[in-house]
Formats: structure tokens, sequence, C-alpha cells
């Protein structure tokens, strides 16, 4: 199975540039889902096999990844009555350009790191370095909070990826600590959408600025 590692990473990054492309919140929230599921056909691919690690890993991924969380951000785009990023920091055409920007340089720098055999030639490393790099875009040029979260789903997909290529040294333990780690963020910021959308009809962050007054 591990030779579809590569062929899901490619997903995995166009994934990325959908994310960064995409101004409608609800496509947004269906291409976070996606990169949960290809994140759970991941684990199952570096693993080699179904072993009982991999498949409680893939299931909690699958759960919380693509079920749980976006069925969460769907129900606060519902209640928020929003359909689009409208004004980004950064446009979605310069965002995209930054994107490819960063898996260029995600790609040369996987490179100069010493991996191991079985990693030096796969595209686990830049594939995880870019997905982060994408949740960080997301994170620092959209202003809807729901945009936001979904940044720091895509942020931290990144991270597990790379998590991915210390498979047999990361205990079953520290990985669902990961993810629950990652329950507790979602219903903070949950939270924060809902009190931004309740005092100002709206979930545009850069609201909190009449907070000062």
């Amino acid at each position: 199975m591990q030779v579809a590692v590569d062929p899901l990473l490619v997903v995995l990054l166009l994934v990325n540039f959908f994310l960064l492309g995409t101004s409608r919140l609800r496509a947004l929230i269906s291409g976070s889902a996606s990169q949960g599921a290809l994140l759970a056909l991941l684990v199952l691919s570096v693993h080699g096999g179904i072993t009982l690690q991999a498949a409680l890993i893939a299931l909690a991924t699958i759960a919380l990844k693509t079920i749980v969380i976006p069925a969460m951000l769907t129900r606060a785009l519902r209640d928020a009555a929003i359909h689009r990023e409208i004004e980004p920091v950064i446009g979605f055409v310069p965002s995209l350009l930054l994107g490819g920007l960063g898996t260029g340089l995600s790609l040369v720098f996987a490179r100069t790191l010493p991996l191991a055999p079985e990693h030096a030639g796969s595209l686990l490393v830049p594939a995880s370095l870019a997905t982060a790099f994408t949740g960080f875009l997301l994170l620092a040029t959209r202003r809807k909070a729901i945009t936001q979260v979904v940044g720091y789903l895509a942020l931290e997909n990144g991270v597990f990826v790379m998590g991915l290529t210390l498979v047999e040294a990361m205990p079953l333990f520290v990985e669902i600590g990961v993810l629950l780690d990652l329950v507790v963020a979602i219903f903070v910021m949950g939270i924060i959408i809902e009190h931004i959308s309740r005092e100002f009809s709206s979930i545009d962050t850069t609201r909190l600025s009449s907070l000062k007054e």
C-alpha cells in the first residue's frame, strides 16, 4: 500500500490550492473534510497495511476531521448566515501564487534535510511543510473566523503528515493526544465564533478591534 502514498500526497497538495483559491465557505469546509479523508488513507498507506494501530488512528481521523468538525463548522456557517469570504487581507490569486511558492520551497528545503532512506525520495516532508504553510496563509490572510478555523485545521494536518514520518517511533497514545488537542482547540474556536456572531451579527474577525472602544 506504500506505493499509494505519493499519489495521495499529490491530491493533498491540490486540495491545499483549492482551499487557497475558493471564496465559498461551504466549499472550504468540504475541502477540509476531504483532507481528513486523505489523512486517514495516508495512515493506512504509510503503515504498509491495516494494523490495529493504523485502523484506530484512521477511524479517529475520519470521525473528527471528516465528520464531526466539518459538521460543527457547517452548523456555525448556517447560524451565521454567511456564504463567502468577501475581502481577504490578500486576494485569492496572490494567495495561490504564495501557495505555489511555498510548495516549491518546501520541495527544495526537504532535500536538504537528513531524512531516513525510506523518506528521502518521498513527498511526506514537502507535503507536510506545504500544508502547514497553507494553513498559516489562511490564518493570516482571511477575515472570517470559520476560514481561520479551516486554516488551523490545515496547519494541524501538516503537522500530522510530518508525524507520519515517525510512525514507528510515535506511540498510538501520542497521536490520539494530538487529535484530542485538536478537538479542544476547535471547541474554543466554536465558542469564539458564537460570541462574535452574537455580538456583531458577523464573524469578521476585524470587528474585534471595536472592542477597544
